[in-house]
């Protein structure tokens, strides 16, 4: 099969007008990285002060989980540094490695999936493909997410399938990833389990880092997928139908969409723009007529209701 249809900037804007998304200041991408380890790092110490709290701790933990893994998904497009050593350094051991993933293994694929998005060659067409489904299904996989089935299903029982070629919708090619990164997953949770304990929290690495990564992350990372391509028709034909973007509120933002991963379409429309400047390419797509043909939804509740609008038990 052909490759998904492109959009050129051209087709959109005048030189002066696409300047301003050709630019990649060397800085934001590590302030990026930071910031991520400094939300998780305070609400470790949030939870560990006020142990009521850890509800909250652990859903803002696993949303920064998240979090790694779309700077990670920058790191693959080579957007959180010009200086390439630096960007795969930033993405492989400081993002891809704490959440259990590899770089190397995800660049490829990943790229692959920007080929033959939504094509039958596109390794992520397995996350979109069984959308939409029941109400009841929808919700067996949100609870299988967090009492940590999904999680169980993926570290665990595909350490053996990690080569196999059987998937499903809870293996994904980043559980493909997760199984032949095994090693170094485990290096840096040792680490952070010994660093707890060297400071007398022990209980810590549990409660705010596996737990979240264990519960929260995996269902912040359905939601994400669900909202990306599920039920977005057209996409064989026309570039700007080729994903879903989502306006997210500050709450949106906070605990299930970081750092402008809700901007999907805009995204898969010129790739290589970074994240941080997807707001401002959304306005401007948005202000071409082109525009009117993209996806975009009104926030994560209404694509959940799309996702899960086939009739049914």
């Amino acid at each position: 099969m052909p490759a998904a249809p492109r959009a050129r900037p051209t087709d959109l804007f005048t030189p002066e007008e696409w300047a301003p998304f050709q630019t990649r200041p060397a800085w934001v991408g590590p302030v990026l990285v930071l910031h991520c380890w400094a939300v998780i790092l305070l609400a470790a110490v949030t939870g560990v002060l006020w142990p009521f709290l850890i509800p909250l701790c652990v859903a803002v933990v696993g949303t920064r989980q998240l979090g790694l893994a779309i700077l990670m998904h920058e790191a693959a497009h080579g957007g959180l540094s010009p200086n390439g050593k630096l960007n795969d350094f930033l993405g492989h051991w400081l993002c891809a490695v704490p959440v259990g993933a590899s770089l190397a293994l995800y660049r490829p694929y990943h790229l692959s999936h920007h080929k033959y998005a939504q094509q039958a060659e596109d390794p992520d067409l397995v996350l979109s493909a069984p959308f939409p489904v029941t109400r009841a299904s929808l919700r067996r996989k949100i609870i299988r997410d967090l009492t940590g089935q999904t999680f169980f299903k993926q570290r665990v029982l595909y350490l053996f399938k990690a080569f196999g070629s059987d998937r499903d919708e809870d293996m994904a090619e980043g559980a493909v990833v997760t199984g032949r990164s095994v090693a170094p997953f485990l290096l840096f949770n040792a680490g952070l389990l010994l660093a707890a304990a060297a400071a007398g929290v022990w209980w810590a690495y549990s409660a705010l880092w596996l737990l979240p990564l264990a519960t929260w992350f995996p269902m912040v990372t359905r939601l994400r997928n669900i909202a990306e391509h599920a039920c977005v028709e057209g996409s064989a034909d026309d570039a700007f139908r080729a994903a879903r973007t989502t306006r997210a509120s500050w709450w949106e933002r906070a605990f299930i969409a970081p750092y402008w991963v809700n901007f999907h379409a805009e995204h898969h429309l010129f790739m290589h723009v970074p994240c941080w400047k997807l707001p401002a390419l959304h306005r401007a797509v948005h202000g071409k007529p082109q525009g009117g043909r993209m996806e975009v939804a009104g926030g994560y509740i209404d694509v959940l209701r799309t996702a899960s609008g086939r009739a049914g038990g």
